[in-house]
């Protein structure tokens, strides 16, 4: 083998290391965000049901936002 030919198959074999991490990492940001939202939803829920709304309102605007950007970037 050339070293033309080296360099590629170890390229290959990187993608293919952080291809089988990926799944991985995606699982540990996750349960992070998980554990992030369920500490928030118990500090909202001893705030009351005013900052509840509140809560609610920002959430569902959030929601509607990532969904607008993620229409626009996938065309």
């Amino acid at each position: 083998m050339d070293d033309v030919s080296r360099s590629v198959v170890s390229t290959l074999a990187e993608e293919a290391l952080l291809g089988l991490l990926l799944p991985f990492w995606q699982l540990v940001i996750g349960a992070f965000v998980l554990v992030v939202v369920l500490l928030s939803i118990g500090r909202l829920l001893r705030r009351g049901p005013s900052r509840m709304t509140t809560a609610l309102l920002v959430t569902a605007a959030a929601i509607a936002g990532f969904a607008v950007i993620g229409v626009l970037l996938e065309s």
